[in-house]
């Protein structure tokens, strides 16, 4: 499949472009789980108050603090706040203040003035063990927070008392709560913060209500935010793929065109045409689907599940080894049904080819199929192809199938597990509601990640299959080549064709075809080409347009070796009518002037005379516009003989090459067709290959072919005295009376 990577490099462009697409999806699917963790643990249980270093604190709160605090945390703490106090700020200022803090009008309050997010996360480290003791003192709690007991006479506030104490005394017992308090979990020494902070924000006359939704309004619009980008992400990345895709498959079908147009019969030979159809189809097809998976989601998923483990051994430690098993278990079953359904993505292409090919022979020959009555026969024939597909795409459809209930089974599992797990977590308050909720999110993407890229591995093996056999058609280079240097044809000899010593066999074969075949025809002459049976006639006239190369000796027309020149060249000076009659979907008059671009109405009307097309042309309404359904499946064999020759006639070319294309028309046409032919033509090289002896009798010269090999050559009274083959020949069609 690497060899095609070179297809893709028209959209390079558009392939980044989706790579940074998806990587916008990853990055903002990946944080939705996290807000969610948020919304849960800010929004809902820290009612939106997401800092345990309070935003404003009364003076009085704030001295109490300072009890608990060390000196260099306490300038840390005055560095960072702003003291609120009417003797200080400015009438205007005060007033302002006093709209948000209306506890203001009774006491001084310190004012959080700092934004930058390191600094307020030492603040939040500094105040939470000290907002958790005064928190302690103020509910009337003095068992545990200090190490011990601590009996206070009725009415004695124990601030107060502990303000009294020495210094030293009363920084023991600072880090005696600090230890005492560090080891509870964090979580709960958060909420407690968080208690104690929504209730100073009440006292200071703060909305606490409205900072609860305002919180849940910015991180849900957010949320909202990012699910529309990776939405926006996601349907963009889908019209580019798409786009990428189809774009492939259209440069990869033109690209096996071109190369099979150039194709000589030896790789036609190599390449059934059911095959070049499928490869040209099917297999490209098969390609664009793992290519529009691989673009979508071979990119994504790694991102998803490298991100998601980091996001979720972030939320908990203690509960990744979840996530590693579902993973090994997850890597189980992929390998399990690549083991299962590999072997059998390599046979479902040869399986389309045969089933392919059964069609096509069939469609063929349907008019001997009826004619022989073998309709069950062919029947059993194509139910075998079909059944053996059928049978080896059920298979895979079904390990296919069992994979996602199996997906789905383990999802469940793992969610199961995380909720019984987590809750027993949040129980003894080591973990939140909200990095419960994310971690089971984070733990379904990981799951989600892996089995996108096991379902793009499971199709990756049939479309490499289908790959290589696309691979071999591109790679396979013509055996026929023009020249790096092409010569350029002798005008002034035009129309002469010379083989000289020619000999010729089959790719791979020990045995020549043909063998010193030496001959000339030149213009003005007609040179016929007779022989029995697989003598090689045929085989002979397809080495002048050079179907095949000859292996020994050449050709030369005028008196230019065919293989020095363009392929190009070469076809313009011929006017090849094949021995089975080729016709185009289209109308009479574009396969009329398929060989020559800007043929006039008057050279159409004429080349349809020459080829005594004229009669059933001119019988239809349309004429000229008369549709020729695909193959020329509407004419009979005569007239698809017959339009053959008038467009090889419309092209006007130096040499004629007719190979048995008079087979299908009766005598009297056939003799009005050659006079037409002598009279018009008249000044072209003509080379007829035949069957029949009352077409050629009156060719110029004669060449009879036994074996390979000329066994006589002359004008048809020169052969009938003194070759053998060629009275056989003759005799065997006609009289000796019509033969003189």
């Amino acid at each position: 499949m690497l060899k095609l990577i070179k297809q893709l490099k028209p959209f390079v462009w558009a392939i980044i472009l989706i790579f940074g697409l998806l990587l916008g999806q990853a990055m903002s699917d990946l944080a939705l789980p996290d807000l969610m963790s948020r919304i849960i643990n800010v929004g809902i249980q820290q009612k939106g108050i997401s800092n345990t270093a309070p935003s404003a604190i009364r003076s009085s709160e704030m001295d109490k603090i300072f009890l608990f605090t060390s000196d260099a945390d306490k300038d840390t703490i005055r560095s960072a706040y702003l003291l609120l106090d009417r003797e200080t700020l400015s009438a205007d200022d005060y007033n302002s203040y006093l709209k948000s803090y209306p506890a203001l009008a009774g006491e001084p309050i310190y004012k959080l003035d700092t934004s930058d997010k390191d600094e307020i996360e030492l603040l939040n480290s500094i105040f939470t063990n000290p907002i958790l003791i005064v928190s302690y003192l103020e509910s009337g709690a003095t068992t545990n927070v200090f190490g011990g007991e601590m009996s206070l006479p009725p009415g004695v506030d124990p601030f107060m008392m502990l303000s009294n104490l020495p210094t030293a005394q009363l920084e023991v017992i600072r880090q005696t709560a600090d230890s005492q308090i560090s080891a509870l979990p964090e979580s709960i020494r958060t909420q407690a913060d968080i208690v104690y902070l929504s209730a100073e924000y009440e006292a200071l006359g703060m909305n606490v209500d409205g900072m609860q939704i305002g919180y849940m309004l910015r991180v849900g619009g957010l949320m909202l935010l990012l699910t529309l980008a990776s939405v926006t992400c996601s349907i963009s990345v889908g019209f580019l793929s798409a786009r990428v895709a189809a774009g492939f498959g259209r440069n990869t079908r033109r690209n096996i065109f071109t190369k099979v147009t150039n194709y000589s019969n030896t790789e036609f030979d190599k390449f059934s045409t059911a095959s070049l159809i499928t490869r040209s189809t099917n297999d490209i097809q098969q390609i664009q689907l793992v290519l529009v998976m691989a673009l979508r989601i071979v990119f994504y998923a790694p991102i998803m599940g490298v991100g998601g483990i980091i996001k979720a051994v972030g939320q908990d430690v203690s509960m990744s080894w979840i996530i590693a098993a579902a993973v090994m278990v997850l890597l189980s079953l992929v390998i399990t049904v690549f083991a299962i359904a590999i072997p059998k993505f390599r046979s479902i292409q040869k399986l389309v080819d045969r089933l392919n090919l059964v069609t096509r022979e069939m469609l063929t020959g349907l008019m001997v199929v009826r004619a022989f009555n073998t309709q069950k026969f062919e029947t059993g024939k194509f139910d075998k192809a079909n059944v053996d597909l059928t049978g080896t795409t059920l298979f895979i459809n079904r390990v296919m199938v069992f994979m996602m209930p199996a997906m789905m089974l383990l999802m469940n599992g793992v969610m199961l597990l995380i909720i019984w797990i987590g809750s027993h977590q949040v129980d003894q308050g080591s973990m939140q509601v909200g990095n419960m909720m994310a971690f089971m999110q984070y733990s379904i993407q990981i799951i989600m990640s892996f089995l996108m890229v096991s379902i793009v591995f499971v199709t990756m093996p049939r479309a490499a299959i289908s790959a290589q056999r696309i691979s071999e058609v591109l790679e396979t280079e013509p055996s026929i080549k023009d020249p790096s240097k092409p010569r350029k044809f002798d005008e002034s000899n035009k129309g002469v064709v010379e083989f000289r010593n020619v000999g010729f066999k089959y790719p791979d074969a020990d045995d020549y075809v043909l063998e010193g075949i030496s001959f000339a025809a030149l213009p003005g002459q007609t040179t016929a080409i007779v022989g029995g049976t697989g003598s090689g006639k045929s085989t002979l006239i397809n080495l002048l347009p050079r179907f095949y190369d000859v292996t020994e000796g050449k050709i030369t027309v005028d008196n230019v070796d065919i293989r020095e020149v363009t392929q190009h060249d070469l076809h313009e000076r011929i006017g090849y009518i094949p021995q089975r009659a080729v016709l185009f979907a289209g109308t009479v008059r574009s396969n009329i002037a398929y060989g020559k671009d800007g043929l006039s109405d008057e050279e159409m009307e004429k080349a349809a005379e020459i080829a005594q097309s004229t009669d059933f042309i001119s019988t239809s309404e349309e004429g000229f516009e008369t549709f020729v359904s695909q193959g020329g499946a509407n004419l009979s064999g005569g007239q698809k003989q017959r339009l053959n020759i008038a467009r090889a006639i419309a092209k006007r070319p130096e040499v004629y090459i007719f190979d048995d294309s008079f087979s299908a028309i009766d005598f009297k046409t056939d003799a009005a067709l050659r006079r037409a032919l002598k009279t018009e033509v008249g000044d072209a090289t003509v080379l007829i290959v035949a069957q029949r002896i009352s077409t050629i009798m009156h060719a110029d010269q004669i060449i009879v072919l036994e074996n390979g090999r000329i066994a006589g050559k002359g004008t048809h009274k020169e052969l009938m005295e003194d070759c053998k083959v060629y009275q056989e020949l003759a005799l065997s069609q006609l009289s000796k009376e019509e033969l003189l």
